[in-house]
């Protein structure tokens, strides 16, 4: 903090970094996150502050949540706005202890800063006998008089005192650690805010755990007071979400950390930043062990409690997350009164939480703590009494729940051959629940204890095969497809084709479909190898294979058979719910290469016969499937309405619990990229945060898919080095895996697009050569290659405003050319694309301007029937120019204000400077209402473009060029700038620009 004093004073010492000297060795944070929300209200406060209102905030939340560094951060800020920032802390030394604590550190730092004889002349008298009692520096207290005058006293003197500094600088006062105050703090500080009208430009903040706040805590009565004061505000700092948990961990190793490692630690801190950075260790590692530092702090409310009571929590910390009353009393062995009276004082002190499915600890590392200090007997004598009085009465546990707990209480106990067959009990039973991940857990345990039980397939009833099979399968539904592969592999090392050939083909199947949702390029081999194997009289294990193969081979013609063959088999056998399947897949045939489907097309109405059936049958995995399938087809034919729409109940349904990872990616990407075209671009946004709280680790052509998009709205918007991350990051996740047009070609798209905003025409050229050449675009799906050859070509169009680069963009838009003869165009998306494209290729090839105008206005059209919003705006500006060059000065009017309220409603900043460039350059107003920038020194507009021109060195000629005006007249606006300026040059008239921010105003 800083003391406003005449000359510029030593910098004080932050008292945060003062009082929190780290006493176990961790890591810590660089950056604040998730914080957003709660410094923008900081914020707030201090500008309301500023203008002279009174403003006090509360600031409660756990221990470690990060309360201490919000302040230190947002008060960073404020001293660099110009406020003077006085820090003090309340010592723990219980709520009658040293009395004004905190008073007295700040009042400390002043007399240090600015000296006794500066603090004194601060007050009416001059004298400081009063804050004497609180400072000895300060000379004699005041000790004759009435004792409740003297403390009246000392409080007006406080009041001064930040009254004097407030009207130098605004001021905010800081008084962290309220839960610890002692009564005299507590009387000064409602006081403070009670009194704050009376001076100006104060923001006071009281920082307090909540989490300590019993019943009787004496801070409550004063914080129910003050938020009855109407200048008073209330902030409660939540814990972090997995997704900012994972950021703070980025930060802090410099790295992204494994989804599976972000999960596990954001499980064990649940959000808690001080937990987060501790769980890291000093080397930036996770760590399994808590730190004795760390441990101690959590143990810390746990020893304040009479023995009974921690003896209780010591069994509680056996029962897992959430212990049930009965339950806690049958292991126990406590009567209801006993155990209640045993419980009280940790819910009183806030270590348990009473729900109504039982007790909770208040954080998961009390638990955790708790647990770890048991000794090695009582732990598992606790873990098998837990166990035993589950398996005498389920009903002490919730329905459905008895084998998990079991399965984890005789693990705990260390009993292998109970732990085994509980272990596989409960995976049947999580099986039922659809919890894959659960199931797979568990299955993994039985396949780790195998050897340890004699005759194991005896005891469970399955052989090691068929574990390992169940096992693939809770993988394929959880989404471990690493893992899925190395179980696959294992089982087919234990199984005979020859003996045993729907197993092995079924095997093979699996694992196939894992390495294709990898992006391995060997997956087919597997699919090829499975149908081989797979008998044609066992129907129910064929089809699938088939219906895999079909989707995978190369040559049309067999993939065709394929389906058709597995529809056979289906409709033979009876089997509806294969049958869906077949119709779905045969549906994305009747597709074609265009890969879309218009409401009531032939390829929607098997889709919707396929659902029918699927629905009949119960079949849930394929009713979403169905969903994804049919919002795929409309998003290709344009129609996004009803692509979203198609995509949202297939994730809203009554199927929703039933859908896996893979198929829930899937609804994820066909929802954005709908709400992309649309221009709904904050919602698309929305949607692809929400699915990183959706465990999408094991699928990278997926979050490739999904980094396009946002990089694509990143970059619309002018955020260029996120949309740079984007880009990249899908790059890291494509490679190795085989070429796909629907993966590769749009993120060939954002690079091109991105090269061109950062490197411009000549790199985006080379960017575009290394794309077009890379993949045989004429041979692949129109509906990927179109927009990577329109956007291609509007390179060409670029490069061909440049004498320099117009030989080497023609020789592009040649080879585009050829590309597009060649392309199939299937509905009206790939129509307005391939309009787009001729529109920029006539252009390029020095087309007259009524031909350019009138293509561009057809792309324009094209665009506005698919309710795209941002290709619209693009091809108006293209038009635009090309009204302009044709002379028609009010078409292109027209036409710029068209698209300048498109790129406003989108907040595409980027393309409205292109916008506000042709329209200067035209003599255009976009807005009647806005004003010329540099209005105060005279200047045009015109004159302000003109100005820029000059300060990137352009002549006069050139200026004449670029503004369509002859040479003499931009001689006469460069004069008048001269005069306006008072520049002799204009060297100098360009320097003058920049320092006063004109040409950034231009």
């Amino acid at each position: 903090m800083t003391a406003p004093a005449p000359a510029d004073p030593p910098g004080m010492s932050d008292p945060h970094c003062m009082l929190t000297v780290e006493m176990i060795g961790r890591a810590s944070g660089p950056v604040l996150v998730g914080r957003d929300k709660q410094m923008a209200a900081l914020d707030a406060a201090f500008a309301g502050a500023r203008q002279g209102g009174p403003t006090a905030v509360l600031l409660g939340g756990e221990a470690g949540v990060g309360k201490s560094r919000l302040v230190s951060e947002f008060g960073q800020a404020a001293e660099a706005a110009g406020a003077c920032v006085l820090t003090g802390g309340c010592l723990e030394l219980g709520t009658d202890g040293l009395p004004f604590a905190p008073f007295t550190a700040i009042l400390r730092e002043l007399v240090h800063e600015m000296g006794s004889d500066a603090v004194a002349s601060m007050l009416p008298s001059r004298t400081t006998r009063g804050l004497a009692r609180l400072l000895p520096e300060l000379g004699e207290p005041d000790t004759a008089g009435d004792p409740g005058e003297a403390r009246a006293r000392l409080f007006e003197e406080v009041l001064s005192t930040l009254d004097h500094l407030g009207r130098q600088s605004p001021l905010v006062l800081v008084i962290e650690d309220a839960h610890w105050a002692d009564r005299s703090s507590r009387d000064l500080l409602t006081f403070l805010i009670g009194n704050q009208r009376a001076i100006s430009g104060l923001l006071i903040i009281v920082t307090f755990r909540s989490d300590e706040l019993h019943r009787t805590h004496p801070l409550r009565p004063m914080l129910a007071a003050l938020d009855r004061i109407a200048w008073v505000g209330r902030i409660e700092l939540p814990r972090l979400t997995r997704h900012d948990t994972a950021e703070l961990a980025a930060g802090i190793l410099g790295r992204q950390l494994a989804g599976d490692l972000a999960d596990a630690l954001y499980h064990r801190s649940e959000g808690n930043p001080l937990f987060v950075e501790a769980l890291l260790g000093c080397d930036g590692e996770p760590t399994s062990e808590l730190p004795e530092s760390l441990r101690d702090l959590l143990l810390d409310g746990v020893r304040r409690l009479p023995e009974d009571t921690q003896e209780v929590l010591r069994v509680a910390s056996a029962g897992g997350e959430t212990t049930g009353h009965a339950l806690l009393a049958a292991v126990t062995g406590l009567d209801d009164a006993a155990l209640t009276s045993a419980l009280r004082p940790a819910v009183t002190g806030n270590v348990l939480r009473a729900q109504p499915g039982g007790y909770t600890f208040r954080h998961e590392l009390i638990r955790e703590a708790v647990h770890d200090d048991l000794l090695p007997g009582e732990h598992g004598r606790l873990h098998s009494r837990f166990a035993e009085a589950i398996d005498a009465s389920p009903s002490l546990v919730p329905p459905g729940r008895a084998a998990i707990e079991m399965a984890h209480h005789w693990h705990s106990a260390h009993d292998s051959v109970w732990a085994l067959i509980g272990a596989w009990r409960a995976a049947a039973q999580a099986g039922r629940a659809v919890a894959a991940a659960e199931r797979l857990a568990l299955l993994a345990r039985v396949l780790e204890l195998w050897d340890q039980v004699p005759d194991a397939a005896g005891e469970i009833g399955a052989d090691h095969p068929h574990v390992l099979e169940e096992a693939v399968c809770a993988a394929q539904e959880a989404g471990e497809f690493e893992r899925g592969i190395a179980l696959a592999s294992s089982a087919l090392k234990e199984l005979d084709p020859a003996t045993e050939p729907v197993r092995v083909a079924q095997l093979l199947e699996n694992r196939g479909h894992f390495k294709k949702n990898l992006g391995r390029k060997e997956f087919l081999d597997d699919f090829s190898a499975a149908l081989q194997i797979v008998p044609a009289d066992a129907p129910a294990a064929r089809i699938p294979i088939l219906l895999a193969a079909a989707r995978c081979v190369a040559v049309g013609a067999m993939e065709y058979s394929y389906a058709e063959e597995a529809l056979a088999l289906a409709r033979e056998a009876g089997d509806e719910a294969n049958e869906a399947n077949a119709l779905l897949t045969l549906a994305m045939f009747r597709a074609g290469a265009g890969e879309q489907g218009s409401a009531g097309s032939d390829p929607l109405e098997l889709i919707a016969q396929a659902r029918f059936m699927a629905e009949r049958s119960g079949a849930h995995n394929l009713v979403v499937k169905a969903a994804i399938n049919e919002s795929h087809l409309l998003e290709g034919a344009g129609q996004h309405e009803l692509a979203v729409a198609a995509a949202r109940r297939g994730i809203a349904g009554e199927d929703e619990p039933y859908i896996g990872p893979t198929l829930r990616s899937l609804l994820v990407i066909n929802q954005v990229e709908p709400l992309f075209a649309l221009g709904r671009w904050d919602e698309a946004i929305g949607v692809a945060d929400g699915a990183r709280e959706v465990q999408f680790a094991s699928f990278p052509l997926h979050r490739s898919t999904l980094a396009v998009l946002v990089g694509r709205i990143l970059l619309a918007r002018g955020d260029v080095e996120a949309a740079t991350e984007a880009a990249a990051a899908a790059a890291d996740l494509l490679r190795g895996s085989p070429y796909a047009d629907e993966y590769h070609l749009p993120l060939g798209l954002l690079e091109i697009s991105l090269r061109l905003t950062t490197a411009g025409a000549a790199a985006a050229m080379d960017t575009a050569s290394r794309v077009i050449g890379g993949f045989e675009l004429s041979g692949g799906s129109p509906r990927y290659a179109w927009p990577l050859v329109a956007g291609a070509a509007s390179v060409c169009l670029v490069a061909a405003r440049d004498e320099r680069l117009r030989d080497e963009g023609a020789a592009l838009a040649g080879r585009l050319r050829t590309i597009a003869e060649k392309l199939e165009t299937s509905g009206l998306a790939q129509q307005a694309s391939r309009l787009a494209f001729t529109a920029a290729d006539a252009q390029v090839c020095d087309g007259t301007s009524a031909d350019v105008l009138e293509a561009w206005d057809q792309a324009t059209a094209a665009w506005a029937a698919l309710s795209e919003p941002y290709p619209r705006a693009q091809a108006l500006l293209h038009a635009a120019e090309a009204a302009l060059a044709a002379g028609d000065r009010d078409g292109a009017a027209a036409r710029l204000r068209q698209a300048a309220a498109v790129a406003a409603d989108l907040g595409a900043d980027p393309l409205m400077r292109e916008l506000s460039l042709l329209a200067r350059r035209g003599r255009i107003v976009l807005d009647a209402t806005a004003g010329s920038g540099g209005g105060d020194l005279g200047l045009t507009g015109r004159e302000l473009e003109v100005l820029r021109l000059v300060a990137a060195g352009r002549s006069n000629r050139d200026i004449a060029n670029e503004l369509f005006i002859s040479p003499k007249t931009a001689s006469v606006h460069v004069s008048n700038i001269l005069g306006k300026l008072g520049a002799a040059s204009r060297g100098e008239a360009a320097a003058k620009a920049h320092a006063l921010r004109l040409v950034d105003l231009a």
